[in-house]
């Protein structure tokens, strides 16, 4: 049975909605907070992180139905591989569940626009092997699909991300294969994602009232000068509202460029 809440939510779904001309194209999100809602609901951490990654199936939905081309889920950081090992076994449990559950729908007839392209971005000496294998087993039968991507930020660092670039361009200036003065923004690009394009940052969200990006692509989001919209719920509790809410962040920013662009013009 629809409850007055859910009523109201969907009018109010409606209003946001109405009020947005400007869809992001890629949306970054932190999916923060699943341990602490865990812990205020008294339940096992194990069943918050379950709980939030059946949210994130949603999210992806009411993303696409909206017009969003791109999202980059930030999973898990190289600062998590710090936590204890149940709760680690615990997480690369899920991710492989998870992996398997895609394999399986791609073992059936999908309709073309429901294609989706997953992509890893991330360390991957860091990951076990196992679940390494599954990705890009998934990497592979997915990646001709492109009205849908989501890259999946597991094992991932900004900081670090830059480094391994920088090293790789080294390398290449280093043998001959690459003039120094001929790197670019482009040449960024390739070494820092392994010849995989993503798309610049135009927003990103981050649940669980924490008010920073933590690290979270620095050279696509930060060089793109992305919108940022936080939000008080944790990850298991984010609304299709808070959605709306963030890409209505994105079209005021944009709102705002076009406006002093034409003031600028005059």
């Amino acid at each position: 049975m629809i409850g007055l809440k859910d009523i109201a939510d969907r009018v109010y779904e409606k209003k946001l909605a109405s009020q947005i001309e400007y869809i992001p194209k890629h949306i970054a999100i932190i999916q923060d907070g699943n341990r602490r809602y865990a812990k205020e609901k008294g339940i096992d951490v194990a069943l918050g992180h379950r709980l939030g990654a059946e949210k994130t199936m949603e999210v992806l939905e009411w993303a696409r139905d909206i017009g969003v081309k791109e999202i980059t889920l930030y999973c898990f950081s190289t600062e998590n591989f710090n936590r204890s090992e149940g709760e680690l076994k615990d997480l690369f449990n899920l991710f492989m569940d998870k992996a398997n559950e895609v394999l399986g729908e791609l073992n059936r007839e999908v309709a073309p626009e429901n294609r989706i392209r997953i992509r890893m971005v991330g360390d991957r000496s860091l990951l076990p092997q196992d679940f390494l294998s599954k990705i890009e087993k998934v990497e592979e039968m997915t990646k001709d699909f492109h009205n849908y991507t989501i890259n999946l930020a597991i094992a991932y660092g900004g900081r670090n991300e830059i480094l391994c670039a920088a090293r790789s361009i080294l390398k290449k200036v280093y043998s001959g294969e690459l003039d120094a003065d001929a790197i670019d923004v482009d040449t960024v690009d390739d070494n820092i994602y392994n010849d995989i394009s993503i798309s610049p940052v135009d927003l990103i969200i981050r649940t669980g009232n924490e008010k920073r990006t933590s690290n979270f692509l620095p050279w696509s989001a930060n060089g793109n000068r992305s919108a940022v919209y936080f939000c008080a719920p944790y990850w298991p509790m984010f609304r299709k509202i808070d959605l709306l809410r963030g890409i209505r962040v994105y079209d005021q920013r944009v709102r705002e460029l076009k406006q002093s662009k034409t003031r600028n013009a005059q």
